[in-house]
């Protein structure tokens, strides 16, 4: 048991005040309160978070305060997902920094392995082997039952390489901590980066780490996430995006299972398991030259493929009921019933979003029904062009039926800068392409720069 185990949470904001004392209960850990940094007593102390919802622009601050008071592995805890404060918060030492309330789960998670690495076998093992047993992935579609048997098959398999690929929001994290938590390495550490949301420029760093005075403000050597992760699982999601020189080092730490720190003079073996996802077409960008095909074939080891939920036909009433039953139990509410135009509507949705935007969509038509049943105005689902809709579109003026697939991709190009209004970048990211090869296709649909 957790028992004599302590969370300790210095509340520099008093967002989700209430939620410390529930993960707490949860854990089995006691939980101390303080407005201001303390030094950690004894070794009892399973964690130190330093809540700073709505306090962000301080938290930099906070966490050299922190630092001094010798909280060494201080877990950053905000409301704003800002990535250039993560970045900036772990470069300065922070053990994590996670957003509420949508990091809930997976802050946890992680409060709950650390928790277990003060004790040689906790039941915290048990309870994410439950939280992320396969059973959390609903539906009876055969092509998703097709892509969990696949998994269960490779689960015992602790070093070998999965790749996960899929639309954002199908499930591709979940699925990677179900094969790490029912696996031989769910005692160890489960490490998620998404190199889409470091710059390219501070990816080597977090995943490699440097050496003291390695580039400015490199004030401390710092371990990189192989090093952190290790005996454990290092997930990367979004490998796509990651810089050519990068991929190589990547490959040459897969194959050698050595990681060199920048700045560093020496290798440092390291025994890790590495799941890695995609939401675009691989193969795709390794034709293109803009994916390495060794490391391509490095991670492919083990493919695996989520289905969209378009394509999951009754999933969709499924995961609304199921997701519906949980909110409710969350929230404290009674479950309302969704009502015959509500099931209607919802299988008439493309979802682009995938099972992410399901639950979101559920989320919010539980809370705006007030516990009676939920109509679609309740549901709120946005007017979306995809596949079950290109007919409307058709008719609407858009592109006319065959089209080429040039002009496809720059008609999916448009649309995407407009609904990013006009942010390239952003744009790019969404579809799953560098930006140069967005610029390329704005220009042949003639809506570039120049």
């Amino acid at each position: 048991m957790n028992a004599d185990k302590r969370l300790v949470v210095i509340t520099a904001s008093e967002a989700f005040s209430e939620f410390w004392s529930g993960i707490a209960e949860r854990l089995g850990l006691s939980l101390e309160l303080s407005e201001a940094p303390q030094p950690v007593r004894d070794s009892r102390t399973a964690a130190v978070i330093l809540a700073c919802g709505g306090n962000e622009s301080h938290a930099v601050d906070l966490l050299h305060t922190a630092h001094r008071s010798g909280l060494t592995e201080t877990i950053v805890v905000g409301a704003e997902p800002d990535h250039r404060l993560a970045v900036e918060l772990m470069r300065r030492g922070a053990g994590a920094y996670y957003v509420l309330p949508g990091d809930a789960d997976r802050l946890e998670a992680d409060l709950a392995r650390r928790a277990g690495l003060l004790e040689e076998a906790g039941e915290s093992g048990g309870a994410l082997r439950e939280a992320y047993d396969f059973s959390a992935m609903v539906g009876e579609d055969a092509s998703l039952r097709a892509a969990l048997d696949m998994a269960s098959r490779v689960i015992p398999r602790g070093r070998a390489t999965v790749l996960i690929t899929g639309e954002t929001g199908t499930g591709k994290e979940l699925l990677a901590r179900a094969i790490h938590y029912n696996g031989p390495r769910s005692s160890e550490p489960f490490v998620a980066v998404n190199c889409g949301a470091i710059p390219a420029n501070l990816l080597e760093s977090e995943l490699f780490g440097h050496e003291k005075g390695a580039f400015t403000d490199a004030r401390a050597a710092k371990p990189g996430l192989f090093e952190v992760a290790d005996g454990g699982t290092l997930f990367l999601d979004e490998v796509a995006v990651l810089p050519l020189e990068l991929q190589s080092k990547l490959l040459r730490a897969l194959e050698s299972r050595e990681v060199r720190r920048v700045g560093g003079l020496r290798d440092t073996l390291v025994d890790v398991r590495i799941l890695a996802a995609a939401n675009v077409d691989l193969p795709g960008r390794v034709a293109a030259g803009e994916f390495r095909d060794d490391l391509y074939y490095r991670l492919a080891v083990i493919p695996i493929e989520l289905p969209p939920l378009r394509a999951r036909g009754r999933d969709v009433v499924l995961l609304a009921r199921h997701f519906l039953a949980e909110l409710a139990e969350a929230y404290g509410m009674e479950s309302p019933t969704l009502s015959r135009a509500s099931l209607s509507a919802l299988e008439r949705h493309p979802w682009p979003g995938n099972v992410r935007e399901l639950r979101n969509a559920i989320e919010r038509g539980l809370l705006l029904s007030g516990e009676a049943p939920i109509e679609p105005d309740h549901l709120a689902l946005a007017a979306v062009s995809g596949p079950q809709g290109a007919e409307h579109a058709s008719a609407e003026g858009g592109l006319h039926f065959p089209a080429t697939l040039d002009e496809l991709e720059m008609e999916a190009a448009l649309a995407m800068v407009e609904l990013c209004s006009g942010n390239k970048s952003q744009a790019a990211r969404r579809l799953g392409v560098t930006r140069s090869r967005l610029y390329r296709i704005l220009e042949r649909a003639g809506a570039g720069d120049g």
